[in-house]
Order: C-alpha cells, then sequence, then structure tokens
C-alpha cells in the first residue's frame, strides 16, 4: 500500500464518509490522484461507497469509507496510574472484543510484565486476524516522536516504552500522553468535533490538559504543553505528586475527592460507602465513589463538589490565557457531570472576566471509553512514521 491510499484510509478514519473532493482538500493532494487510487482501494475491496453527498447543484458525488471488514484491526491500550483498560477494535470504532480492565499500578515492582500478558491475552482472542497496530495512551512526560515516557528512568521498561513493546509483540506501536490522546478523540469523534481551539480536561486521578489549537494538537517547546495538574493554584501546604506544593491536582483530583471521602469515613460519617470502605481495608475506589454521587450520597456529592470548584479555579486560569471556545471536562470524572457542572460554572463566575468567559462553553464528554478510543486514534494517525512504514505498506 503506498503513501497516498494510506493517507486516504486514515482521513477516510478521522471523518467518514467522505468523497474524491472532500479527500482532494483534506489530503492536499490532486483530484486525478485520489481518484486513481480510490479506484484501486475499490478494487482491493478495502474500501466502499457509502451513498451520494448532498447535492450542490450538479451530479452528486458519490462518498467512501472503509470496508473494516477487509481491514485489519487495532489494539487498543487505556493505561492511567493504577488501572489498564485493552480492546481491540476496527476502523469503524466498532469493539471487536469485550474491554478487558485490570488494576496494574504503574509504580509496581512488576508493571510491564503485567501489562505485556494483559494485552498478550486480549490479543489471543483475535490471533487468526491481521493487526494494524497497537495504540497505547499512558500518563507521564511521553514523547512521541521517540515513543519514550520521560516520566521514567532510563532502567524502567517503560522508558523505551514503544521500542520495548514493538520488540515485544512484534509489531508497530505508537505511544501518546493519556490526555493528549483523549484530546485527539473528543477532536474528532466527540464534544469538540466541531472546535477548532478547545481545552480538553482530564478528569482522573490526577487533572490533564489537551489543547486543541487552530485544530492541531499543541504540544509546547518541549512537547509536554498542558501540565495542567501542575499549575499552582492550591492554597493547601500538602506536597503533590511531583514533589511541589500548590499544585491544582491536589485539589481538584479524584484522589483529592476519595482522600476527602476517606477522612470523613475514618471519622464516622454516615455514607454509603462506609460498608465498602470497611470491606476493603478503609479503602474506596473512584467509581465507588461517583457512583456513591451520581445516586445522591451526601458525603459522594460533597466530595466531588469539592474538587469541582478548585477545577473551575482552573478552568478560569485556562480561560484567561488562552481564550478557547470551548472547554470539554472528559476522562473518568466526567460522568459526575450533574454535580460538577454547578461547581464549575460557580468558580468561573468568581474568577474570570465575563467579556471572556461568557463566550467560552464548558461541555461534558458523552463518548464513552474515550482514552480507549484515543488510543486507536494515535496508532492510525500516527501510522506513516517511517519507522513502521516497511511493515505497513505489506498490509
Amino acid at each position: 500500500m503506498d503513501n497516498l491510499k494510506l493517507s486516504i484510509l486514515k482521513s477516510l478514519y478521522f471523518s467518514s464518509p467522505q468523497s474524491i473532493a472532500e479527500l482532494s482538500s483534506s489530503i492536499g493532494k490532486s483530484v486525478p490522484n485520489i481518484t486513481n487510487s480510490i479506484h484501486k482501494l475499490l478494487q482491493s475491496d478495502l474500501i466502499q461507497q457509502d451513498g451520494l453527498a448532498p447535492s450542490t447543484g450538479g451530479r452528486r458525488a458519490a462518498q467512501f469509507i472503509p470496508n473494516s471488514q477487509q481491514l485489519p484491526l487495532i489494539v487498543c491500550v487505556a493505561i492511567d496510574q493504577f488501572y489498564t483498560s485493552v480492546v481491540v477494535t476496527d476502523f469503524k470504532n466498532e469493539f471487536q472484543t469485550e474491554i478487558s480492565t485490570k488494576r496494574i499500578p504503574l509504580k509496581g515492582a512488576n508493571a510491564y510484565e503485567e501489562l505485556v500478558a494483559f494485552i498478550r491475552q486480549t490479543m489471543l482472542l483475535v490471533q487468526e486476524k491481521p493487526i494494524y497496530g497497537i495504540g497505547v495512551s499512558i500518563p507521564g512526560f511521553v514523547d512521541s516522536k521517540s515513543g519514550k515516557n520521560n516520566s521514567f528512568t532510563a532502567e524502567s521498561p517503560f522508558y523505551d516504552f514503544q521500542a520495548n513493546l514493538g520488540k515485544t509483540f512484534n509489531l508497530p506501536v505508537f505511544i501518546e500522553n493519556d490526555s493528549s490522546a483523549i484530546a485527539i478523540a473528543e477532536h474528532y469523534f466527540g464534544q469538540a468535533k466541531d472546535a477548532r481551539n478547545v481545552m480538553v480536561v482530564n478528569l482522573n486521578w490526577g487533572v490533564g490538559l489537551g489543547m486543541i489549537i487552530d485544530n492541531e494538537l499543541y504540544r509546547g517547546h518541549s512537547g509536554y504543553a498542558g501540565e495542567f495538574s501542575h499549575i499552582p493554584l492550591s492554597n493547601q501546604n500538602k506536597l503533590c505528586s511531583c514533589g511541589k506544593k500548590g499544585c491544582l491536582e491536589v485539589e481538584a483530583s479524584l484522589i483529592a475527592a476519595i482522600e476527602f471521602a476517606t477522612e470523613k469515613l475514618s471519622k464516622g460519617e454516615e455514607s454509603s460507602l462506609l460498608k465498602d470502605y470497611q470491606q476493603q481495608n478503609n479503602h474506596i475506589t473512584g467509581d465507588q465513589l461517583l457512583t456513591a454521587a451520581n445516586a445522591g450520597d451526601q458525603l459522594a456529592i460533597e466530595a466531588i463538589s469539592r474538587i469541582g470548584y478548585m477545577l473551575g479555579k482552573g478552568i478560569a486560569t485556562l480561560i484567561h490565557i488562552i481564550n478557547p471556545e470551548m472547554v470539554v471536562v472528559s476522562g473518568r470524572g466526567a460522568q459526575a457531570k450533574t454535580i460538577l457542572a454547578p461547581q464549575i460554572n460557580s468558580a468561573l463566575l468568581e474568577f474570570t472576566i465575563q467579556r471572556l468567559s461568557k463566550n467560552t462553553k464548558i461541555q461534558f464528554s458523552n463518548t464513552k471509553h474515550i482514552q480507549l478510543l484515543g488510543s486507536a486514534c494515535v496508532c492510525i494517525g500516527n501510522s506513516d512514521k517511517s519507522i513502521y512504514k516497511n511493515y505497513l505498506t505489506e498490509i
């Protein structure tokens, strides 16, 4: 498969259906060249026609979509500080396996080995089908060009993560920071689909940020733009995971909410979470907290409300600096929308200049499994990298 055909498949993955004229515009190649490649892709049964474009006064143009039945599959791996989820999907983002999730703390002694075994377990379910590549989203200072995660030391297998997984599975592997991957998925398939300038907040154990500016993921000079967690907005004297004090993360993350609820439970506060707390050695999970909050538990609501207000304070800072058209709250915490939204809006009223904030929409993600979808986007979006071009042209 030559580069142009691969570019067409990529373009159709991110936006379907498209006509030849639309593909010519989005890829930047001439209509005759696109037409020639489209015919070859049709002959190979890798794409298919999907009706006709709306009439513009002349003959209606044919539209095309990927033929996922004939294309290889994508292995999607979504990693956070404590849990990893794996699924296999196709070029229409239709999952071909059940989503598997396992607790694998990244700082665990055998985390890499556990991760490899977990990925392999899912891949065995589709072992008779060709694999396009593995897309991985993971927290940390990820250099997507080199495939290294600079949050780990050189001795860790997570440092040269892309190369190590590539050798292990003998497949193309592409990695990206988790918040950046989520922002890409929101931009193409979620709430930010029609926004050119959008900040995507990844509310999880920490508070990440993916920045879409002029329709492109903004990485900054060193590639690490978006360290939202570590904006010094907290008045607490609590040490952050980065080793500094005053970081937004210590008051605006799910970990902060869990710590607040756990402290209250330890002092005998009444809550539906008390049973889980006692059964799990004085511990509750983020999912348990979110479920309880959405069910009306007062302690859980208070814990989520507290981080919502601080999150709004952080978003106010983003609005003043970037002036985006939209801020999307995504990630695990987005499911607490009904509790978070009033707190965020209250903070915005208090801390922003209304001339700026009134033109910024605050949205909450409604796309399920957004980080896994982001991992698929990372795999397909980067698959023309020269280091894997030879492999991919054979598919």
